[in-house]
């Protein structure tokens, strides 16, 4: 029994001992990825006007690099550089890219297209495997390695247009796999193009019987979406009744504590559970041994990154970037600071600002926890809350209350009467019973407990806090009416105002 699953284990395992993915020297491993990023780029438009070559004859091309390209967020990659490469060759990266990576949560025209190189495919499946040899640090069992692997994503049905092809990253993921994994990878490219989620979702709920599920990938709010529907269409107590042989769930996308509650009700016992960072312009980390959410990032995988602090050093009390932000390689960064990230990859991505923050919890294991994006920090009166403390107080609400809150958004109002600010919090409830007054009156005193700025924002410039609690389902269906429902498509944790108040205008 389980003869190639032996044989798959202990290969992984001596790969995993004789060449350990990590790189004995970090700094310099990264130090090893920029200079072949600019020399295989240097020839490009891009590299051209930034001069690469002599940035590759510098002393330290790290500071130079930094000193002579200036930083990107899509607006400026995308005007300046981006939009000519969709129709020219060299322009940020030699020849043309095959595919465009539709950012996730924007539909239509007015979506975010990253580009994305064979050379950033490769890179992405490198990462993959690295996650995948670490799985020797992990106590599972050799029957494992045969079984199926499901990876929710989005559609896999990509849009030609132009000469390339176009769809979210996971689409675009799943349409180039590796041979390897297509005897094991479910639910298949026939299923995974149907464009309709609730369509999808319901032929892997019909086809779920004939398959054998060791592990499952995906967001999390999707991936219990999915897997009730496997439970209810198949008349399942669990999903362990259908796929016994369920060890391994990697989760991604979103913060997985405020799904953990929903996510393990749907299984007859506990699975190991692995994060990973797998944004539309790379694969950055994943996590790679037991005891810890927190994810290793892919300092040798072909791409280089930079780190601004979160804080007065790299943005001003409205979030915005300072015109002349403190910018750290790897060897300056300390633990437990907020950076923001940047990032340099072979998609012809250059000093670019993909939106989220990061905190280094193990400088020596290279381990970080994502802790929030940029535009998702309420700092509008100085309360200065990042997106790791809005989902850690929402954990501490669902303990206490033994409700279940499975989405949340947060923003800051004006009051019509006095122009005055409040916080709207709008909480997706999933199971149990929760009234508004008892979750604003916890969610307001852990705040102000665990973070002094909110506290004093609280005494100050912040009125008020108001709570409004609907089903989760409610908060899904305004996704769906602004047609953003699917695989990858993310709630956001903190809403612009204008953002807010079509959400309430939706409830009634």
């Amino acid at each position: 029994m389980a003869f190639y699953g032996h044989v798959i284990k202990a290969l992984i395992q001596t790969k995993h001992t004789l060449l350990p993915h990590e790189p004995n020297d970090p700094a310099t491993a990264q130090e090893d990825q920029l200079r072949n990023l600019l020399e295989t780029a240097k020839d490009t438009a891009f590299g051209k006007y930034y001069n690469f070559a002599r940035i590759l004859d510098a002393e330290d091309i790290r500071e130079t690099y930094r000193k002579e390209v200036p930083i990107f967020d899509y607006h400026t990659m995308n005007e300046e550089w981006w939009k000519k490469q969709r129709h020219d060759p060299d322009i940020t990266w030699p020849g043309r890219p095959g595919f465009f990576a539709l950012s996730s949560g924007t539909t239509g025209k007015k979506s975010k297209r990253i580009p994305v190189t064979d050379e950033m495919l490769e890179c992405t499946q490198r990462v993959g495997r690295a996650q995948a040899e670490c799985l020797a640090n992990f106590d599972l069992p050799a029957e494992l390695f045969e079984k199926d692997i499901l990876m929710l994503t989005s559609s896999a049905d990509l849009n030609e247009k132009d000469g390339w092809l176009e769809g979210e990253i996971s689409g675009i993921n799943v349409s180039n796999l590796p041979e390897f994994m297509e005897g094991v990878y479910k639910p298949g490219l026939e299923i995974a193009q149907i464009a309709d989620w609730d369509e999808r979702v319901q032929r892997i709920a019909e086809e779920a019987p004939k398959w054998d599920v060791g592990a499952l990938a995906g967001i999390p709010s999707w991936m219990v979406m999915m897997l009730r529907k496997v439970i209810e269409h198949n008349k399942l107590k669990n999903i362990h009744e259908i796929w016994p042989n369920l060890s391994i769930y990697t989760t991604g996308g979103v913060a997985f504590e405020p799904y953990r509650q929903t996510f393990e009700a749907l299984l007859d016992h506990p699975i190991t559970i692995m994060d990973t960072y797998l944004a539309s312009e790379g694969f950055f980390a994943f996590n790679a041994r037991p005891g810890t959410m927190a994810m290793e990032l892919a300092l040798d995988h072909g791409m280089y990154f930079e780190f601004i602090p979160h804080d007065e050093r790299g943005f001003d009390e409205t979030g915005t970037m300072l015109k002349k932000p403190l910018v750290l390689d790897f060897r300056d960064v300390e633990e437990n600071v907020d950076y923001a990230l940047l990032v340099s990859t072979p998609a012809g991505a250059w000093r670019y600002m993909i939106g989220d923050t990061i905190k280094f919890v193990d400088k020596e294991k290279m381990e970080i926890v994502i802790t929030g994006r940029t535009k998702y920090f309420l700092n509008v009166v100085g309360s200065q809350l990042s997106e790791e403390k809005l989902n850690k107080a929402i954990g501490v609400l669902n303990e206490k209350t033994g409700a279940t809150v499975k989405e949340f958004t947060v923003g800051a109002l004006k009051r019509e009467e006095d122009g005055e600010y409040v916080h709207q919090w709008v909480l997706g409830l999933e199971s149990g019973e929760l009234d508004a007054e008892t979750a604003k009156q916890e969610l307001d005193a852990h705040l102000q407990e665990v973070n002094k700025n909110y506290a004093v924002a609280r005494k100050k410039a912040l009125k008020d806090i108001r709570v409004r609690v609907e089903s989760a389902d409610r908060l899904y269906a305004f996704l769906e009416q602004t047609k953003k429902k699917g695989g990858q498509i993310k709630f956001p944790k903190v809403m612009p105002e204008e953002k807010l108040r079509e959400l309430l205008a939706f409830l009634g």
